[in-house]
């Protein structure tokens, strides 16, 4: 049950970072957008998963 309430953590908690980037990665046309695919890869692989995404997302532009 502990296990399970530190993975909602992580996930709320990869949501607000997300949330956040976005907010300074706005004015640079670089938002991730904010689904249950993006939250999980940051909640379980953490900030090099963010850095995946900007640089996937700088490729696809």
């Amino acid at each position: 049950m502990k296990k399970v309430f530190e993975y909602i953590k992580r996930f709320i908690l990869g949501a607000f970072v997300l949330y956040g980037y976005n907010i300074i990665a706005a004015n640079f046309n670089l938002v991730i957008p904010i689904n249950f695919f993006t939250i999980g890869l940051i909640a379980f692989l953490g900030t090099p998963s963010i850095l995946a995404l900007i640089i996937l997302k700088m490729f696809t532009m």
